[in-house]
């Protein structure tokens, strides 16, 4: 589990937001990705939510020279084998049931697991896991939130997603307990529709000047 907590912290260090990023035609995937590694966004979550996905991931892992891909809403052990082949470096899932634990304690490959009430993380710490997914972000609780979970659970890191921007971001990179947020507004859906490219790219950008 120490590699693998190592691997993928060193992924989620890489940078203040890892763009979650929903592909409707895997063809927009690799000028999506080389968009935000230009602006320094090199690890992208790629979410399992549409039969595009897991070509997304595939043509991201071949073609995008510096980008890290990931999956996420893996829900279970079927879906982290076809994310896997696809060519994921890591796997995000909104929350942590068992299927998804058993295919991680199987695989090379690191997860993030979703967590968010304090029993959630316990249970999860216990499977062995350090870092996890805050998820929903805002709808529970907030930074406030992991902010009251620094002292007890002092020694769980967070990568919070759901409901972040700008705006708030820097609120839960401030805490000592949040190595990194989750993010679309890199990606809005109209810019990736219209092919922005160079839109994207500043909005990556953007975010690595101010929040790094």
């Amino acid at each position: 589990m120490t590699s693998k907590t190592d691997n993928l912290l060193a992924t989620l260090k890489l940078q203040p937001v890892v763009p979650v990023i929903i592909i409707d035609d895997a063809k927009s995937a690799v000028p999506l990705a080389r968009a935000l590694v230009a602006g320094g966004l090199k690890a992208i979550e790629i979410t399992l939510r549409t039969p595009a996905a897991l070509d997304a991931i595939k043509a991201v892992a071949d073609e995008v020279e510096g980008a890290v891909a990931g999956a996420g809403t893996v829900l279970d052990g079927r879906q982290w084998d076809l994310a896997v082949k696809a060519g994921s470096r890591f796997i995000v899932s909104p929350g942590a049931g068992t299927s998804v634990l058993d295919a991680a304690d199987q695989s090379d490959v690191p997860l993030l697991p979703g967590t968010a009430t304090a029993t959630e993380v316990m249970t999860v710490r216990d499977r062995g896991y350090s870092v996890m997914k805050f998820f929903p972000a805002e709808q529970a609780g907030g930074a406030p939130y992991l902010s009251a979970l620094s002292s007890p659970l002092s020694g769980i890191q967070f990568c919070p997603t759901g409901g972040i921007s700008l705006k708030n971001a820097k609120d839960y990179l401030s805490l000592p307990n949040v190595i990194c947020v989750g993010g679309s507004w890199v990606a809005p859906k109209a810019m990736v529709t219209e092919g922005n490219w160079d839109g994207i790219t500043k909005l990556a950008r953007e975010a690595c000047e101010l929040l790094g």
